[in-house]
């Protein structure tokens, strides 16, 4: 029996990939069926849904789900979930019991059968954006939340810009995209990741979520987990970012390189996963816990800032969320469908020259004049900019892919500094 976390739902791996002649039959369904063109983030939400890293979800969001994460936490089922995951179109032909293909440039992923279609008016998006994205930081404050985040959130002007109405139905999966040929042995699915911790003898397991360069804040936070569990799984988002960010082969590389040369390699698994990053802050950690449990991982690793934007959300507001929402323990009111995936807290870290090491604000006793602040948004603003990177910011084999990727770029992109990625507001 398997010593590793179950599943989230309690339903098992909930796979709706299609394989072998199944997937050829609805295929060759999909070609008479009415086509929607669906965006990359819904694409990343269809591949998660096919190879189980969303179980239990089979299909996208009906309205009372819809409303239930927003509000409660809750789908209607009484099952956690921290992010609505809805399918969005403009498409007024499209008749609930239907089915119809989802296509992302000229690729059928998946066919669905819309159970439900309701409507979304601005009022509803704008609910949905102060319900997920709205926070307790500088510029998530009531009096210019909508005024800045129109301009610099992703996450909000994503949901703004969505169709007048969501679809809700179950899905069959046809295609995982080409992370299996971009990403080879990085690009790996839940069951693919728990046979290997399973073949290490894993049980307690972390993770660590990276959409930035690997730095050397990331690389002792791993390893914090390493000494503390049985192996850390370095989750690299591999789908779409926002301008600016750094593409996810370059990252992986990154990784690559520092496994290669400051890690026991047993100790850790340089993996991958498909989805757009939704830049939700709090309630994003939240779902990276949740489909990290699909994985196999009971730990996720929660520090300064995780999954923010801008200066919207609090420095550890991503970890105040696991003790101010119920429902990730056992007082879920379904059983077995709690998140069992906890988080590991990390304070802010850096390096210290008086130290003369990696140090946290619970071990370090000396100001931060003394330290090297150590952020993705720091280290990208100074690449980008062709500026110096500070001693002990970085391991130098990973400035070196860093400094060449920036070096061959045609088109750069601005990096905005928020006062956390800059040290502004450390004491």
């Amino acid at each position: 029996m398997s010593k590793l976390v179950p599943p989230h739902g309690g339903k098992g791996l909930v796979c709706c990939l299609l394989e072998g002649a199944d997937r050829d039959a609805e295929l060759k369904k999909a070609e008479g069926l009415k086509k929607l063109e669906i965006s990359a983030r819904a694409k990343g939400d269809l591949i998660m849904m096919g190879i189980g890293g969303f179980s239990p979800l089979d299909g996208f969001m009906s309205k009372a789900d819809w409303k239930g994460v927003c509000e409660k936490f809750l789908m209607a089922d009484g099952t956690f979930w921290p992010v609505p995951v809805t399918l969005d179109t403009d498409d007024d032909s499209i008749k609930e019991g239907e089915e119809i293909a989802l296509v992302n440039n000229g690729e059928v992923y998946a066919t669905m059968k819309v159970t439900e279609k309701y409507e979304m008016t601005d009022a509803d998006k704008k609910w949905e954006c102060e319900m997920v994205y709205k926070g307790d930081g500088e510029d998530s404050a009531d009096d210019k939340f909508w005024e800045v985040a129109m301009e610099d959130h992703p996450g909000v002007q994503m949901v703004m810009a969505q169709g007048k109405f969501n679809l809700a139905g179950p899905v069959k999966v046809l295609s995982e995209g080409d992370y299996a040929v971009r990403f080879p042995g990085v690009y790996l699915t839940p069951k693919q990741i728990r046979d290997e911790m399973e073949k290490r003898g894993w049980a307690n397991v972390a993770a660590l979520q990276l959409r930035n360069p690997m730095h050397r804040s990331h690389e002792f936070l791993a390893k914090i987990a390493i000494e503390v569990c049985d192996g850390c799984v370095i989750h690299s988002l591999i789908g779409n970012l926002k301008p600016g960010d750094i593409p996810g082969d370059v990252r992986i590389k990154c990784i690559q390189t520092l496994i290669d040369n400051y890690f026991v390699a047993d100790n850790v698994i340089n993996a991958g996963y498909p989805l757009d990053m939704r830049y939700a802050g709090p309630r994003e950690g939240l779902l990276h816990a949740t489909f990290r449990q699909n994985y196999g991982i009971n730990n996720m690793l929660i520090g300064r800032d995780h999954a923010g934007v801008g200066d919207f959300y609090g420095l550890f507001e991503a970890q105040d969320i696991f003790d101010r929402i119920p429902y990730v323990t056992e007082a879920c009111p379904a059983p077995g469908k709690a998140l069992l995936c906890k988080p590991m807290k990390i304070d802010w870290t850096f390096y210290c020259y008086k130290c003369d090491g990696m140090a946290s604000m619970r071990t370090c006793p000396h100001t931060k004049e003394d330290r090297v602040i150590l952020s993705g948004t720091k280290l990208r603003k100074g690449l980008s900019e062709g500026a110096e990177i500070p001693d002990h910011f970085g391991r130098d084999e990973v400035l070196v892919i860093l400094r060449d990727y920036y070096e061959n770029l045609t088109e750069k992109v601005e990096v905005k500094m928020q006062k956390a990625a800059s040290g502004a507001t450390m004491k």
